[in-house]
């Protein structure tokens, strides 16, 4: 599938054991290549703002997570390490290698894996909100018991029917940005209209539920037990631009803090202000920063 958007860049699809959608939003052909991964529940929308602020510096492409945005499941597993593997082969198959990542929420723990696991792929990343190990007690309780529920078999797919049912797709798109610390009312129109409308299209919508589920409950189990998950942070030897909003309710702003303190070769940056999804939040703001980083870590490289 091919359908040029103008703004939105131009939409794809490939076969990666699977159709995989992702779009690209072009970019001057000797420029990095930067490769957008969303959260859970988010998909290449949650890029519409910022993309097209990078892209005169950068080859632009957000994928479509299996389960997520327009890629439907079909039988595939959604495990973030299911989805580690998709990541791996878009890199070098679609994107060519290396690039740069920028992950928000579970896309930032994709990313951290995929860097840990194949390196080689990967020439620099950017952290925004990423799913972190972080002080249990820092979470936000509706938070904690929305994620309670997802972790329970039969229950989690009983919530997710049943608040769907109860819900239009608009009231879905406002209580999802309210979540993440948006106000649907200062976002373009637009940005409204293109989430509803994705919703709307969805074909297989209990495939879609059981693939969220699925990434959800391996994300926490990640978490839960984040050994191997920290072993792999500490095996990145690329550059690495740590994000953070500070009135984020899904990532705890402790818990990044932390994060940063481990790893002081990381750059840490802290949004005053900001909730879980900067990329839509403050868009100009973040393009400035991540340009910025591109520049110095690509002069770096260059002095060797």
């Amino acid at each position: 599938m091919s359908e040029q958007s103008g703004t939105y860049g131009q939409s794809l699809t490939v076969d990666l054991g699977g159709d995989v959608h992702y779009v690209d939003f072009g970019g001057p052909d000797d420029a990095p290549t930067v490769v957008l991964v969303h959260g859970l529940g988010g998909s290449h929308l949650n890029w519409d703002l910022f993309a097209p602020l990078i892209r005169e510096h950068a080859r632009v492409l957000a994928i479509d997570l299996p389960g997520f945005g327009r890629s439907e499941p079909g039988g595939r597993r959604t495990s973030v390490h299911d989805n580690v593997e998709v990541l791996d082969r878009f890199l070098t198959e679609v994107a060519g290698t290396p690039a740069v990542l920028v992950g928000n929420s579970m896309g930032g723990m994709i990313s951290i894996l995929q860097t840990a696991t194949a390196p080689d792929t990967v020439s620099g990343l950017v952290l925004l909100d990423a799913a972190v190990p972080g002080p249990r007690r820092a979470l936000d309780p509706l938070v904690a018991v929305t994620f309670a529920l997802y972790a329970v078999p039969m229950l989690g797919e009983r919530f997710l029917a049943l608040r769907r049912k109860r819900s239009t797709p608009l009231r879905q798109v406002r209580d999802m940005l309210r979540l993440c610390g948006v106000d649907p009312d200062a976002l373009p129109a637009h940005t409204i209209d293109r989430s509803i409308a994705l919703i709307e299209q969805r074909q297989d919508v209990p495939a879609m539920d059981k693939a969220f589920l699925s990434a959800a409950r391996s994300l926490l189990r990640l978490l839960v037990d984040p050994r191997s998950y920290r072993a792999a942070m500490a095996s990145i030897r690329v550059p690495v631009l740590l994000v953070q909003g500070d009135e984020d309710r899904l990532v705890p702003v402790a818990a990044a803090r932390d994060i940063a303190r481990r790893h002081p070769g990381w750059r840490y940056l802290e949004l005053p202000g900001v909730g879980h999804v900067p990329q839509l939040q403050v868009p100009e703001e973040l393009a400035t920063v991540v340009l910025a980083w591109l520049e110095e870590t690509a002069t770096a490289r260059a002095a060797g």
